[in-house]
Parts: C-alpha cells; sequence; structure tokens
C-alpha cells in the first residue's frame, strides 16, 4: 500500500543532481517513484499533498542537537525534541552525550534508542561519550560503543584539555571508523568568557571570549588527525582563522569534516547589543543571544559563508541547545550557553538565500547529503528504494516566531519576533506525515496524521 504523494513540487534531490517539477510516491516507507507526472488509478488510501509552488527535498539530517534526556527532561525530552525538529523539517537527528548522566556506556545508549522509538516522531540516533562521564581522564569503551549504535564520539560542551588522550581517541576511530566530534575549546584562555571578545564586548562591559580559544585547540586537533589518521568531525567552527586551519588541514590530506551552525552563518556578535536584521533594535543584553562558542563578527560571519560555498565546511548543523526559562531568564553573567535552534534553522538560512549569498540548492545539500555522508547515515536522498524522508518548503512563507507555539520546550533563541521568510510546511518520515503548518492545511492534505 502506497503511504505519500506529493504532487507539483519542485523535487530537490542534490545527491542524485535531481531539480525538476513533478510528484514523487512513497510507498511501504520508501520511495516508491520519482517522475514529471505519477498516474495512479486511486488515489483513495493517500496522503496527498498538493506541492505546487513549493519545494520538495529529502528529509533535513543534524549531526548535533542536545535532547537533554536522560535527566535534564525539565529543558528538553526526547519527544518533545523530536517533534520540534519535525517542524523543522528534520526526519534525522543526531543527539549529543552531555546528558545527566552521559552516555558514556551501553545501557545509556540503549535508553535513548528505546525511548525515541516508543516517543520520538523522527530518527533519533545517538552520539556517544569520548571520555566516561565527560571527565576528559579515561576513553570510553569506543568499540563497544560503536557496536551497539553509536554514530560519533563527542564529549561536547567539555573540551578534552588531554591531548595525549584525544590522540588516543583518533586511533581509536580507526578501528571504529566513526568520527570524533570535539568541543574545540581551550578553557584555560576562554575562561569567563561570556560573548566574543571584540569592539562589542568591551563596550558592553562583558568579558570576552577570545577566538584564539577556539582556533587554538582546532589546530591541536587537525594535527592530532593528520599524525593519527584517525577521522576527525570538528563541531560548531565560528571563526575566520577556524576556516582557514580546516581548508590547511584538508590541502594536507587530513581525514577531516568540519561543521557551521545557522546562528553563526546569519547573526553576529551585534546581536548581544541589540542589533537585528533589517535594521530591527532589541534590548541590549538578551541571554538568548548567548551561545558557546559565542556570536563572532561580521568578518567571521562572511568566512563562514564563504568556507561553506567552497566546501572548506562541509555541513550545517543546528546546535539546538534548549534550556528552562530560568537559565536565560537571569542576568548575562549568569545565563546558560545555548540557543534553541530546530525549529528556525531553515527559515535563518533562506534569508541568505534571499540576500542572494547562498544558493538554495547549496542549503539544500549542506542540510541533507552532506551531513549523512559525513557520520554514514542511510539518509539524505530521495532515489527510488531509498528511505521515505520528506520536507516540503515554502520559501516565500512570511510568519513570525511566536513562543507560545513552539514545539521545543526550550523558549531560548533571538528569533522569537523576528520577522521569516521562508518556512517548512510538512514533514514525513517513511512515508508518514508527522509535521504539517496550518498554511498547508489550508492548501490540500487528506489523511495525514500530525
Amino acid at each position: 500500500m502506497a503511504d505519500l504523494l506529493v504532487r507539483g513540487g519542485r523535487i530537490i534531490d542534490v545527491a542524485r543532481g535531481l531539480d525538476l517539477t513533478g510528484d514523487l510516491l512513497v510507498e511501504d516507507g520508501r520511495v516508491a517513484a520519482v517522475s514529471q507526472a505519477i498516474r495512479l488509478d486511486s488515489t483513495d488510501r493517500l496522503s496527498v499533498i498538493d506541492a505546487a509552488g513549493l519545494i520538495v527535498v529529502p528529509g533535513f539530517v543534524d549531526v548535533h542537537s542536545h535532547l537533554r534526556d536522560p535527566g535534564q527532561e525539565h529543558k528538553e525530552t526526547i519527544a518533545t525534541g523530536a517533534r520540534a525538529a519535525a517542524a523543522g523539517g528534520f526526519t534525522t537527528i543526531c543527539a549529543m552525550a552531555n546528558t545527566t548522566p552521559p552516555i558514556d556506556s551501553v545501557a545509556g545508549l540503549e535508553y535513548v534508542h528505546r525511548t525515541a522509538k516508543a516517543t520520538g516522531a523522527v530518527r533519533v540516533r545517538q552520539v556517544a561519550c569520548i571520555s566516561r562521564g565527560m571527565a576528559g581522564k579515561r576513553l570510553v569503551d569506543m568499540t563497544e560503543l560503536a557496536e551497539a549504535g553509536a554514530v560519533a564520539f563527542s564529549d561536547d560542551g567539555m573540551p578534552v584539555m588531554n591531548s595525549e588522550l584525544m590522540r588516543r581517541a583518533l586511533e581509536y576511530a580507526k578501528l571504529t571508523g566513526l568520527p570524533i566530534s570535539p568541543h574545540c575549546e581551550d578553557s584555560q584562555l576562554t575562561s569567563g568568557g561570556l560573548m566574543h571578545e571584540g569592539k562589542i564586548s568591551w563596550r558592553l562591559g562583558l568579558k570576552g571570549w577570545p577566538a584564539v580559544g577556539e582556533e587554538a585547540m582546532v589546530a591541536r586537533d587537525l594535527l592530532l588527525s593528520l599524525q593519527t589518521g584517525g577521522r576527525l568531525h570538528l563541531c560548531h567552527v565560528s571563526t575566520a582563522r577556524g576556516v582557514e586551519l580546516v581548508r590547511w588541514a584538508k590541502d594536507q590530506g587530513a581525514p577531516v569534516s568540519a561543521e557551521v551552525m545557522p546562528h553563526h552563518l546569519t547573526m553576529t556578535d551585534d546581536w548581544v547589543a541589540g542589533q537585528r536584521w533589517d535594521g530591527q533594535v532589541a534590548a541590549p543584553y538578551d541571554t538568548a543571544t548567548k551561545v558557546n562558542p559565542p556570536l563572532r563578527s561580521e568578518e567571521d560571519r562572511r568566512a563562514l559563508v564563504e568556507g561553506l560555498k567552497d566546501g572548506t565546511l562541509d555541513l550545517i548543523a543546528t546546535d539546538h541547545a534548549p534550556h528552562a526559562s530560568p537559565d536565560k531568564l537571569c542576568e548575562y553573567g549568569l545565563a546558560a550557553f545555548g540557543i534553541s535552534g530546530f525549529e528556525t534553522a531553515l527559515s535563518a538560512l533562506l534569508r541568505l538565500v534571499h540576500t542572494g549569498e547562498l544558493d538554495i540548492r547549496l542549503v539544500v545539500s549542506r542540510m541533507t547529503t552532506d551531513p549523512a555522508r559525513a557520520y554514514g547515515l542511510p539518509a539524505g536522498r530521495l532515489a527510488v528504494g531509498d528511505e521515505g524522508d520528506v520536507a516540503i518548503i515554502d520559501p516565500s512563507a512570511q510568519w513570525t516566531l511566536d513562543q507560545s507555539k513552539m514545539y521545543s520546550k526550550g523558549k531560548n533563541t533571538p528569533l522569537i519576533g523576528q520577522r521569516l521568510v521562508g518556512k517548512v510546511l510538512a514533514t514525513a518520515v517513511a512515508g508518514k506525515v508527522v509535521h504539517t503548518d496550518e498554511k498547508l492545511v489550508k492548501r490540500s492534505l487528506v489523511g495525514a496524521e500530525t
């Protein structure tokens, strides 16, 4: 029995070099046909979506998110995080290991997989710790965790300061075939830092978080990857010099990939002072702008865009980091680091498409094919036989983010109240519609489960 028929949309699948206006059919959870016109005797038992004027792409893949479950369910749960991801067009998400307790054992990994299968709207994969308890002293059993289904190893949120431990982790990466994805921060250089160190931090009187505090660790880990041959995936690159370092390492043959976040591509440290898009102004010291690594300078932002365009930066990930209200409703210096990003990632990136900085096909590639490739995931394509994971986008939809309508428990984003252009209208996992926007419901949707 067929599951889903999408009619008349612009179908973009960068992995296959596909960009056509036509129909897409998902049958028994997998893509059954992609054609300019699919003819069926009956559509009575189908979810049928009229996608005329819309863009149809493979479901987005996010290799860097925080679901806070187990142990911090007041901030997010696997269920609420997965639901928020579906609203953002994501069909596969990889959860970081810095939960309470951290995911450093097979038991912890199995808990996430079991809970995600029972409650998750999208596919949830788990990243395991590099070190036991994220203490940076002893490696986890990487072979055992890889066999149990871990997709990568990361102590994200905590830097691996011990260079010998990092070297050994990269050596094990050659055995498991899975990437090591470090949080690149020299905590001795960044201690007490609240925002990017520069003119804005000096003017606001906030202690700066210097770019070199990230770059020094990026350089170290790139050199260790070159020395060991271990697979390295760099989290949240945010500086111009970091892009240069990755470019150099790739030229040297290092087995490295790197990610960049929507907020680092579209916002700068001026946002801490109250700047917003289109000349809008907000109150300064908005704790929703506090993130690690921090929002950088305009020079850094432009370098990140160029690095994404030339392939130095391989993919876009959200670093979705939800927090409960008390974590952010406080003084800037006391607030938690992190931005809730699932539900606004695409809209923020489409801003760069509308301004001509990025091409829509590049954005689709960096959110589908490229992250799937980096983590060895069976996703990011719409070839016949592939999983029927689909996102449907209205690139011109105008809307304003209302925190009361967010699915994530974390409302910590500086985009609340901002005018956004471009929105995910529907998301399907294995042909089952798991998210529909009210704008699509008013068009044509039959038989969808939401």
